[in-house]
Parts: C-alpha cells; structure tokens; sequence
C-alpha cells in the first residue's frame, strides 16, 4: 500500500507511538524552502567534482587512499542540516536528550538508476538486540514521485532480530506488509528506525529530474557503536572544529564508539571482538 501523508505533521504522543510500532516517520516539507537549492548545489559538487567517488575509494580502501579531503559535513548546508533545530527536537524525543552522529552521505541518482533490495542499517555484529536506537533521517531535497522510484519499508519490521541481509534474497520485489513512499513534496524527510527493512525502488525508463537524497544517522548513547567509516574519528573532530556540537555536547563525542571494525550496539569492551567486514562504508539508500 502507499502511504497517506499528513501535510503538516506535528511531534506528538501520537507520531511517537507510530515511530515506536511502525518504525518510521513521514515528514513532508519538513526542511526549509531558503535551503533547498543551497543543499543541492552542495550535492551537485560532491558528485561531480569527484568528491563522492574519494569518500567511496576511502572507505573501501583505507590504506591506499587514507583520509578525504573534504567531508559531506565540512559542506556548509551540509553541515547546518546535520544539526537542523528540529530534527534534533525529533530526535530528542525519540532518543532521549542524549545521542550521537553517526554519519552523514549524499547522492544524486539519475532517472531509471537501479533500485536496492531489502536491507536493515542498524549496525550490531552479530544482530542480538534493540536496546537502543539508531535512526537514519533521509532528506528527500526535490521531493519524491513516482518516476524517481519510491522507497519501500515493511511497518514493525525493526522489532525483528535480524541480520541486514535476511530478505537480500528478495531483491526489490513487492512484498504484501509494505508500505511504499513516493509522492513527497521538496525538503521532505523520512525518518526510520535503521533496524526497519527498507528497499529503494526503482523506476526503469523514467526520464524526470534527478533523484536528490542526503541520509543522516544518529544513534542513542547508553552503549558503544560500531563505526561505518574508517576516517570516523576525523568527521567527529571536524564537526566539533565548525562547532556544530554547540548545545549538544555528547552528538560528536567519540566516547559513543567502538573502534572501526568491531562489534557494537551492547558490545561491552571484552566482547568487541575484530571483524573486518563489519563496516566497510555508508549505506546508500
């Protein structure tokens, strides 16, 4: 089924009880209109300067390409969105006031660009609980429709105990408990619960504009996360260096991870044994 979108969503008991039982939320508008263009020639750049394809090349080989140059979060409009005043109210209501970012990455995908298959991101090895949250805000800058493909999520699916790839089997096919998500306007967000089953659906012969996404996570302290970026410790200090972390003294604090390749998300520091497939690089969505 698709989704019916409320225009003007408020946080209330009611959106809190429907992340909690469904695992996501629709917020249409949600970014403001002054920002928009700013975001996009941002994603623009990272795209085609090359920028995009270093952060890839560096987080799949560490050790030949080291530490980018520049970070998504160094982006200026980037930046602002990754601490925007209410999304960080949203997640304080979900979370709780104390949480931490995880990571930030943005991608133009051009009309009828392949889709991808159902996939969780919440990052466990092994998957053994949900204690606490993890949350992927997936900021839609031009909107969603049709012809961009749409995104597809299966409602109460983060409750499962679940490997990542426990329906990669399935690919993109429709599933009959989905729920599909593709009429949104410009600056909309959708925020899931990173332990939601999602696929990203594409939309073969569309000749519409580009399809602009720029996904950030943020996770619940309480416990030590595994890292998806090798350079993890240099975005962190970035973020603080630009002072992004004003106000939020705990949400580019290093102290909420384990080191990259190691297990997390209730790990205790005995149990953090090595495991190089972990994590290798963000998610796309």
């Amino acid at each position: 089924m698709r989704e019916r979108i409320s225009p003007e969503p408020e946080l209330d008991g009611d959106l809190l009880e429907q992340f909690e039982e469904r695992g996501y939320l629709v917020l249409p508008g949600f970014l403001p209109s002054a920002s928009l263009d700013r975001l996009e020639r941002e994603v623009d750049l990272w795209v085609d300067s090359g920028l995009r394809q270093k952060s890839i090349d560096a987080c799949r080989e560490p050790q030949a390409y080291g530490t980018p140059d520049v970070l998504e979060i160094q982006l200026e409009a980037h930046g602002e969105l990754a601490v925007h005043a209410p999304l960080m109210a949203l997640l304080s209501e979900v979370m709780g006031p104390s949480f931490v970012f995880h990571h930030m990455h943005c991608d133009r995908r051009a009309p009828g660009a392949p889709g991808k298959g159902w996939h969780h991101d919440y990052e466990q090895v092994p998957q053994r609980g949900r204690d606490r949250i993890m949350v992927h805000a997936l900021h839609y800058i031009r909107g969603l429709r049709p012809e961009l493909g749409g995104l597809a999520v299966l409602p109460g699916s983060h409750r499962e105990i679940a490997e990542k790839t426990a329906r990669a089997h399935l690919g993109t096919r429709e599933l009959p408990s989905e729920t599909v998500i593709d009429e949104l306007p410009a600056g909309s967000t959708v925020v899931i619960h990173s332990a939601l089953f999602h696929a990203r659906r594409s939309a073969p012969g569309a000749t519409g504009g580009p399809r602009y996404m720029i996904d950030a996570s943020y996770c619940q302290t309480g416990t030590r996360w595994p890292p998806v970026k090798p350079y993890w410790r240099h975005v962190l200090a970035t973020a603080r260096d630009l002072g992004l972390d004003r106000g939020w003294p705990d949400l580019f604090d290093e102290r909420h991870f384990t080191e990259y390749g190691t297990t997390g998300a209730g790990a205790t520091d005995a149990a953090a044994a090595e495991d190089g497939e972990a994590t290798r690089g963000a998610r796309e969505r």
